[in-house]
């Protein structure tokens, strides 16, 4: 019987056993997409207490919570630290198989030496205690946490709007790049009502009068050369409806949007003509500049009214779409294409369903410039545990190739969620080393050793990380 998170944890065969060990477990960490704040990473923030860095921004864990039984007041509310600390101490013995148990027992016995305790009430006090204990210490901070992890690339998730102080502070760091990645979802809700008030404050940052369509993207190009110069190596769309609009004229799209700006609701036509073409033209300027285009797909977001007006966005209420992804996904990478700019891109989707969907459309893009050019992301959000992952990288590996993947990130807001890389890692090194044993694959220790290497750092190391670096 296997040890509960012990040594060899999923670990079930000798290859496996020798690759996770020998190769994949001490290397660093490219975490090439998360929502962590610059502001704590450039200050080194340090945190009161474990009910602080722990809870206060996992809408993973408020989820659990709630279906465990616990009131919004000891998840999100106005209760303490301790007493929001204590309902997830008695939340845990119900979480059992859901990923979020072994995630949190990983970051209390990596980070905090726990190991062998799980945490339950008749441990909280002692939990408690150890981790309070140590949060004062330089390696508890946000810098020192992402020392422990071997983190040495960070990629956040920043509006077209931030200013990137934060970034700007940080460059240079002999250790650590932290990045910003462009996230212009603002440009794109053309229905939402805060669409022209952002638009307002693009045109006051860049100087661009907007009132067309070409102004609007230069001001985009704009931040996002200003994000560039700030070590900027990626861009992210969160896509929560995917549409191939109608290929309209400039004059169209111009009128479409300036008739938006004066007030008016936009007909489903235009707002899809004005998406498609700022996805397009957006992903001409990523592939002059070398960005990567990532495709977060297919959220449902938001879906308790009375949960968002609470709490706000990003509170554990959001769940996956179910809408057809092939067709439009497939034209706007073709749009792309049809020049030759097509960035390199990375694509994901909430829905296990469309993982078939992705590879295969990958497969549609590879032009032979470099290995992996379009990519399928790694197992995303409600699929970012063991049978997803698995799902996710047979998938890839039997309708495209595992050996270009690009492997594990976080998408997390937690300084403690880096012990995910090393569920990836060992579930990774379980599957090859099933795959060995059952006969499938060789047994050659140099390839199996490459692969795995490249698959946990390699292949992202040489796509974010200057070559210096690496």
């Amino acid at each position: 019987m296997t040890e509960f998170l012990g040594p060899d944890f999923l670990l079930d065969t000798p290859a496996a056993q020798r690759m996770y060990h020998d190769v994949v477990a001490d290397l660093p960490i490219v975490d090439y997409h998360n929502h962590l704040p610059p502001a704590e990473i450039a200050q080194d923030h340090h945190w009161d207490n474990l009910g602080q860095l722990w809870l206060a921004h996992d809408h993973y864990k408020w989820r659990v919570m709630r279906w465990a039984g616990i009131p919004e007041d000891l998840c999100t509310g106005p209760a303490t630290d301790r007493q929001k600390f204590d309902a997830f101490a008695r939340a845990m013995p119900a979480l059992v198989m859901n990923p979020v148990h072994h995630w949190s027992h990983l970051e209390l016995w990596r980070f905090f030496g726990l190991d062998g305790t799980v945490l339950s009430p008749d441990t909280a006090d002692r939990v408690w205690d150890v981790a309070n204990a140590a949060l004062p210490g330089p390696d508890f901070g946000a810098r020192g946490l992402l020392r422990q992890m071997k983190v040495r690339f960070v990629g956040t998730t920043d509006d077209p709007l931030d200013d990137l102080a934060h970034h700007r502070a940080m460059q240079g760091d002999p250790d650590l790049v932290v990045a910003p990645s462009f996230r212009p979802d603002a440009a794109f809700k053309v229905e939402d009502e805060g669409f022209a008030p952002w638009i307002a404050r693009l045109a006051e940052l860049t100087g661009i009068r907007i009132d067309g369509f070409a102004p609007l993207l230069q001001a985009l190009i704009q931040r996002l050369d200003v994000f560039v110069d700030h070590g900027c190596r990626a861009a992210d769309h969160g896509i929560e409806r995917l549409e191939a609009g109608p290929e309209w004229s400039e004059d169209q799209l111009t009128a479409a949007l300036n008739r938006r700006l004066a007030g008016e609701a936009p007909t489903p036509d235009e707002a899809a003509a004005i998406r498609s073409a700022l996805f397009v033209g957006l992903g001409r300027a990523y592939a002059e500049r070398g960005i990567v285009m990532q495709l977060h797909l297919a959220p449902l977001r938001n879906n308790r009214q009375r949960l968002l007006d609470r709490v706000g966005r990003d509170a554990g209420a959001d769940g996956m779409n179910d809408f057809a992804i092939a067709q439009p996904l497939n034209a706007l990478l073709d749009r792309l294409d049809r020049t030759d700019q097509l960035p390199d891109m990375v694509l994901y989707s909430v829905n296990p369903a469309h993982n078939a969907v992705l590879a295969t459309t990958a497969g549609n893009f590879q032009d032979g410039s470099r290995p992996g050019k379009v990519q399928v992301g790694t197992a995303w959000w409600f699929n970012d545990q063991l049978d997803g992952m698995e799902r996710q990288m047979t998938d890839l590996a039997q309708m495209g190739l595992i050996s270009t993947f690009l492997g594990m990130l976080t998408d997390s807001r937690s300084f403690l969620s880096f012990t995910r890389h090393e569920y990836f890692r060992r579930l990774l090194c379980r599957m090859l080393g099933r795959q060995v044993q059952d006969g499938l694959l060789p047994n050659d220790r140099a390839a199996l050793d490459r692969l795995v290497h490249d698959i946990c750092w390699g292949n992202a190391a040489r796509r974010f990380l200057p070559a210096d670096r690496i």
